[in-house]
């Protein structure tokens, strides 16, 4: 089994920490969970008959961590973006996230990750496909709450560090 480090990181509250639980357990957890530094988990991915294993780190957003990321990032083979479509500041912060990334892990994969889209969009989605597309990066949507994206996100992650192009069935565009 192969095993690769991967990070998901974003403005605090954008539903890192909930989408990760979500995919591990198969539940949604109500209650808002602040990841102090970082947090990591290890999940299994199926993926064309065989099982990938992420060791996925849940990177803090707040700023008052801000001191402690740089050193969270080292190794990971893929990174991925994360805002709340119903904020648009988690969106407009992307641009730095996307420079941490790459100061930290300039051979890493990136990702755009659209969280929360069982909430009203006060973000265009269009607004998001662009940045993807200027990163190159692909672009995945998912739902904690209804589980709607999840499963397809993790696999199309599983699919970056295994450097191969996710399917296109699996990329939102």
């Amino acid at each position: 089994m192969r095993v690769f480090k991967v990070a998901i990181v974003g403005n605090g509250f954008v539903g890192k920490t909930t989408l990760l639980r979500r995919y591990s357990t198969g539940a949604f957890q109500q209650s808002r969970v602040m990841t102090i530094g970082v947090d990591f988990q290890t999940v299994l991915v199926p993926l064309d008959g065989e099982t990938v294993k992420l060791t996925v780190w849940d990177i803090a957003g707040q700023d008052r961590f801000a001191s402690l990321r740089d050193s969270f990032y080292r190794g990971s083979r893929a990174v991925a973006l994360a805002y709340d479509v119903s904020n648009p500041e988690s969106l407009r912060d992307l641009p730095r996230w996307q420079e941490e990334a790459s100061r930290n892990v300039p051979n890493a994969r990136l990702l755009v990750l659209a969280l929360k889209i069982d909430l009203p969009a006060a973000v265009p989605r269009q607004e998001a496909l662009v940045y993807a597309d200027s990163l190159p990066a692909p672009f995945f949507e998912a739902s904690s709450l209804t589980g709607q994206g999840v499963a397809e996100f993790f696999l199309g992650l599983a699919c970056c560090v295994l450097e191969e192009q996710p399917p296109p069935e699996l990329v939102q565009r």
